[in-house]
């Protein structure tokens, strides 16, 4: 089921001037069908001309060390003995400009949101009620997203992000009934009400608030016993509160903000990215999953944990890794310059060096972008090989769609069916060495040209006319 996420009040002074997101877990299954063609939408400014500067992104980093296993009686990481490199956000014409308050594909991320590179500090709590008490110890389920959830943001990073949670290893027992909270699918966060998120943050604030330092943390992760609530299978309760002061204040002069809270479990082999998931709306990522109830194919499919993150692993677009500062200077090329024609080589996404994306814009806030998605750790379920070709909007909102997926082969059923959470249509959309995609509209066009022993891919691109209008 799919619903659009519950707006937030307009509350107190405090939270008028930052816009706070809700933003929910994707349901379980979702309709799989080809990704219909863009079409037409209003104008929008022209990028700024020129020579096409290669974008100023993070600077290369080193593996950080891992969180530690929920068993370690120690209550945070240790500190690795090789930082992360500090990463630069992106910047020249291919930095799309697009909505500035929320979750969005913008380049740019508003104020409010937790850094997504360098040294990232979680605060994890265990929670369970007197009506819905745990049936596993705090361990067991503090083991079901650590070490994974760091582990994996460490190795989609290149290693420029060094997550760090810090657990308190003990369930909190709320005041209130389970069902008094009335938490339910997009439940909303109002400040002042007695029911919701507030009031369930509000007691679990004032449970820790004397031992628990809110000042050393960027996120917070609320676990919930896994018997609350219904099962994931059915309706999915997990979701997190990002991008500004959310109302309440901690007694060490900080406001609450950019929680995730997750509930029940999903299935598949690796459950625990539903918090990498969430953890990235805090980062100001939107859903890439409808969230308004149509019924429509996925748009991405299992390309970005954004819009799937139910079954096997799957990486982040290069986008988004541009986004989050784990690109490295050199590693982003922008064909802006109108009509001309430029070949680039790209570099599977598992590999941390190399070119990862060439972006190709149409308008300041809409883009298509390259990258090569090849088998991995992180993409283990890649069943064909080849160029992904995104389909960017910068000025479209979290939920419904502002990416979307080539599809190479729009009348196959596509090529991976070994997992039902994994939606099969566009499991074959990359481009192969021969294809050639070519965009009517705009003039952009890209030719692969090959494929090397390394699994790099050559390609030859048409940068559009005159940038002007982007598509749905």
């Amino acid at each position: 089921m799919k619903v659009t996420p519950a707006a937030l009040a307009a509350t107190a002074a405090a939270t008028a001037a930052l816009a706070v997101t809700l933003v929910l877990d994707p349901a379980p299954t979702r309709a799989s069908a080809a990704v219909p063609s863009p079409s037409a939408a209003p104008p929008a400014a022209a990028i700024p001309l020129g020579a096409a500067p290669v974008a100023q992104v993070g600077k290369g980093g080193v593996p950080a060390a891992p969180t530690p296993s929920a068993a370690s009686p120690s209550s945070a990481t240790p500190a690795s003995s090789a930082s992360p490199a500090s990463a630069a956000r992106p910047s020249g014409p291919c930095a799309l400009s697009g909505l500035r308050a929320g979750a969005s594909e913008a380049a740019a991320t508003p104020k409010g949101y937790a850094r997504s590179s360098g040294t990232v500090r979680a605060l994890t709590l265990l929670i369970d009620f007197p009506d819905v008490r745990a049936p596993l110890t705090p361990e067991a389920r503090y083991g079901e997203f650590f070490p994974a959830t760091a582990e994996f943001f460490r190795a989609s990073s290149y290693g420029r992000l060094d997550y760090r949670s810090t657990p308190r290893l003990k369930w909190i027992r709320m005041p209130r009934s389970f069902a008094s909270y009335g938490i339910k699918r997009g439940a909303s966060f109002v400040p002042g009400t007695d029911t919701g998120y507030y009031a369930l943050s509000r007691d679990l604030v004032s449970a820790v608030d004397d031992e628990v330092d809110f000042r050393d943390y960027d996120v917070v992760n609320v676990l919930a016993t896994p018997n609350a609530g219904p099962p994931a299978t059915r309706t999915v309760l997990s979701g997190s509160f990002s991008g500004g002061n959310l109302g309440l204040r901690t007694k060490d002069g900080v406001p609450l903000s950019n929680v995730s809270f997750m509930w029940s479990r999903q299935t598949g082999e690796s459950a625990f990215r539903a918090l990498n998931h969430e953890n990235a709306h805090t980062f100001g990522l939107p859903d890439l999953y409808f969230t308004d109830g149509r019924k429509a194919p996925p748009p991405v499919g299992h390309w970005d944990p954004m819009d799937e993150d139910w079954g096997p692993d799957n990486d982040f677009l290069g986008w988004h890794k541009w986004k989050l500062g784990w690109l490295r200077p050199g590693q982003v090329e922008c064909a802006a310059r109108p009509g001309a024609v430029t070949e680039h080589t790209l570099t599977p996404t598992r590999s941390a060096d190399g070119t990862k994306i060439v972006v190709i814009p149409v308008s300041a806030r809409a883009a298509f972008v390259l990258e090569a998605r090849e088998r991995g750790r992180l993409d283990p379920s890649v069943c064909r090989a080849g160029v992904l070709i995104t389909w960017v909007r910068t000025d479209v909102p979290s939920g419904r769609g502002p990416i979307r997926t080539v599809d190479a082969t729009p009348r196959s059923r596509g090529c991976y069916a070994s997992d039902e959470n994994v939606d099969t249509e566009l499991s074959d959309a990359q481009f192969l060495p021969g294809q050639r995609f070519t965009d009517r509209e705009s003039g952009a066009a890209v030719t692969v040209l090959g494929r090397d022993a390394h699994d790099n891919y050559r390609v030859r691109v048409r940068a559009a006319r005159v940038p002007g209008k982007p598509k749905d």
